[in-house]
């Protein structure tokens, strides 16, 4: 049963959904998670924050078609391996416009909030949260209508609030766009997949907004 605990050099944790694998992997000192998102149909894989260890995520690729690797924000814990896996699988760089200047590597995509980045039968969607970093962005994956949508939150969300910000006007800004563009938008059910530690879902992080406005940066 997939719970989404990991530990850095622990093993996986692994979801199938119906169109869709996502393994959960804790690399770095920093137990940054990395995502690897495997469409059924075609075999191929998109990766989410090639954050570091590029020896233990490639050989959880094996050799299967990497048609991008997205990177949610530019602090550099998200990017250690980038260079390397980008290298090895010769796959293309996505982030935001206003991240891609962070990066170790020139980006080959820059997104914007809304737009679609697809592999083989699968797309995420591009939530841009501003806050953490300017371009941070989380992704958002709708495996099938009626059932639960999957959020890929980077530093922006987490189990107990909002990631951290430098300063009240960023924490004003991610709080709003967390309420508008996300509790606003997705149900209770939502799973959402942070940058470090544990999953949670929307419906249990519902109730302490208010007090995470309160709380402030």
């Amino acid at each position: 049963m997939y719970t989404g605990a990991v530990h850095p050099g622990g093993p996986p944790a692994v979801r199938e959904l119906d169109r869709l694998t996502i393994t959960k992997v804790s690399v770095g000192p920093m137990d940054n998670n990395a995502y690897l998102l495997r469409d059924h149909a075609s075999g191929d894989l998109l990766l989410i924050d090639a954050a570091n260890d590029g020896g233990r995520l490639l050989q959880l690729i094996d050799d299967a078609p990497v048609r991008a690797i997205v990177t949610t924000h530019r602090h550099a814990d998200h990017w250690q391996a980038l260079a390397e896996v980008r290298d090895r699988t010769g796959a293309p760089v996505i982030a935001h416009r206003l991240d891609a200047a962070g990066l170790p590597v020139p980006v080959d995509r820059a997104v914007r909030h809304g737009e679609q980045i697809g592999w083989g039968d699968s797309a995420v969607t591009v939530i841009h949260l501003r806050g953490h970093t300017p371009g941070a962005i989380a992704l958002r994956y709708d495996d099938d209508p009626g059932r639960p949508a999957h959020l890929f939150t980077g530093d922006s969300l987490f189990p107990g609030g909002p990631g951290r910000t430098a300063n009240p006007a960023d924490f004003h800004s991610l709080m709003n766009d967390l309420q508008e563009r996300v509790f606003d938008t997705m149900p209770d059910d939502t799973w959402f997949y942070p940058g470090h530690g544990d999953d949670s879902t929307l419906g249990a992080e519902r109730p302490h907004l208010a007090e995470w406005r309160a709380r402030g940066w």
